[in-house]
């Protein structure tokens, strides 16, 4: 009896990803081609665990909740401007947000290359493919999330946006929010080239730019992250709070950076609580 369950057990294990791959949906952002170029040529750089770079053609992968709660998820991963870490940033939120009844789509964003304006077109371009799918997947909302350098994407997409392109929603963890003081002329500055100006600089750091009809938002940091300083969390979210919008922050003990949904992140267990807990909220 203990065999047939363990052989149970394995095959299942080793059907979920099958499954999951058979109803994904990827889509192009741009099919006709993107309206500005990166810059980028050959193929994508595919990398452990899971990481994307030298992204040239964005995509949008969708994962559609069999039971849905009305609630679509837009996730940028991180990956310092340099890649995309779509694993643990990205598709292995799929399953998770699905149980909840959540649409759940990660962004193959293009670089910059020092083209600053380039995640963030895609962002918005991922916004407006979403929202002409709603009626199909079964939702009426939909938020954009991202970790560490995504977070800088999403907050912006947050901050800067259309009537079409409006998140309903935001969820950062551990986001780069400012480039104040981070910016060295002719040095390696991530998100802009070796000479941005200081409208761009401003532009993109997500604090600077605030309004009171931003989304509400959920962020979550730990204390201890050695790569983005919860600093980052906090100023945004004091912006937030000055200007009325809903902010919800949780600052986690330790737990360094970049844990995604690893559950090897201490407080794993908490964090998916907590998020649930608030977009139920919503």
């Amino acid at each position: 009896m203990k065999i047939k369950h363990l052989i149970a057990t394995v095959l299942a294990a080793a059907v979920m990803p099958l499954a999951l791959s058979a109803q994904q949906v990827t889509i192009k952002l741009w099919p006709d081609g993107a309206p500005d170029d990166n810059g980028l040529t050959g193929p994508e750089n595919v990398m452990e665990g899971g990481r994307i770079g030298n992204i040239s053609d964005p995509e949008l992968i969708i994962f559609p909740a069999e039971n849905p709660n009305g609630q679509a998820i837009i996730m940028c991963p991180g990956g310092g401007y340099s890649y995309v870490a779509a694993g643990h940033e990205g598709t292995d939120f799929a399953p998770w947000f699905n149980s909840l009844g959540i649409t759940f789509a990660v962004l193959k964003y293009r670089m910059p290359n020092g083209h600053c304006e380039i995640p963030l077109e895609d962002a918005h371009r991922a916004i407006t493919i979403m929202r002409n799918n709603a009626e199909k997947y079964g939702f009426t909302t939909v938020g954009i999330m991202g970790g560490s350098a995504g977070g800088n994407v999403a907050s912006c997409a947050a901050v800067h946006y259309t009537k079409k392109t409006r998140p309903d929603f935001q969820i950062l963890l551990y986001p780069l929010i400012t480039f104040e003081n981070r910016v060295t002329p002719g040095g390696k500055n991530l998100l802009f080239d070796m000479y941005p100006s200081d409208e761009d600089v401003e532009y993109y750091s997500s604090e600077k730019n605030v309004s009171s009809d931003n989304p509400p938002a959920f962020i979550a940091h730990s204390q201890d992250d050695p790569t983005v300083p919860i600093a980052d969390s906090e100023m945004y979210h004091d912006a937030l709070e000055q200007a009325g919008v809903p902010v919800e922050m949780h600052i986690y003990p330790e737990g360094g950076h970049g844990w995604g949904f690893r559950d090897s992140f201490k407080y794993h267990e908490q964090f998916k609580e907590d998020l649930s807990k608030w977009l139920k909220s919503l």
